[in-house]
């Protein structure tokens, strides 16, 4: 493991329930899981795996707001029905917690990762993340599209900057270069 990887193990492995964690932009969010924010594959992997599970199943709320700066927009965009002019709704993460928790827990969400496409430049990385969503594991596909995230390492661990997402019905095809990689 590397220093870094190691040292944010032992500030992790030492914080006790509820603790908290001072972000990179000021703020403090709840204490993350190292295997959750040592990699880009493991912010991802966390982020898809908070907000998935069954019908009746709680979801983690902590555990997703410990993988965002404190100022960290979720940014749905669209257009809406019969429209030509586009949509963007700019969410607090606790917007999309208050927003969109109770019906992920009512009834039931399943989203995963079917393609990635990323770029690096030194601290900040930006994944086209294409992801497909079902109400049930096995159950058919019920939207697909690709989430835009922005991401940033601050030498301890990666933190979610944004994520800026557009979801199409499950018929719609996605370019192929967005579906490499997974």
């Amino acid at each position: 493991m590397t220093k870094q990887v190691l040292a944010v193990l032992a500030v992790t492995l030492a914080a006790p329930a509820g603790a908290q964690t001072t972000a990179p932009t000021g703020g403090t969010v709840p204490t993350a899981a190292v295997a959750d924010v040592a990699t880009v594959d493991g912010i991802i992997a966390a982020l898809y795996g908070v907000i998935s599970g069954p019908a009746g199943q709680a979801r983690d709320w902590d555990s997703f707001r410990s993988l965002f700066v404190p100022e960290a927009k979720l940014i749905p965009t669209g257009f809406p029905e019969g429209s030509v002019k586009g949509r963007a709704r700019f969410l607090s993460v606790e917007d999309y917690v208050t927003g969109s928790g109770p019906s992920l827990q009512e009834r039931g969400f399943f989203e995963r990762e079917i393609g990635r496409v990323e770029e690096r430049f030194e601290n900040i990385v930006h994944v086209f993340s294409s992801y497909e969503s079902r109400r049930t594991a096995d159950g058919d596909v019920i939207q697909r599209g690709i989430n835009s995230i922005q991401l940033t390492w601050d030498g301890e661990r990666w933190w979610i900057a944004n994520i800026m997402w557009r979801g199409v019905g499950p018929s719609v095809e996605l370019p192929a270069r967005y579906l490499r990689g997974r």
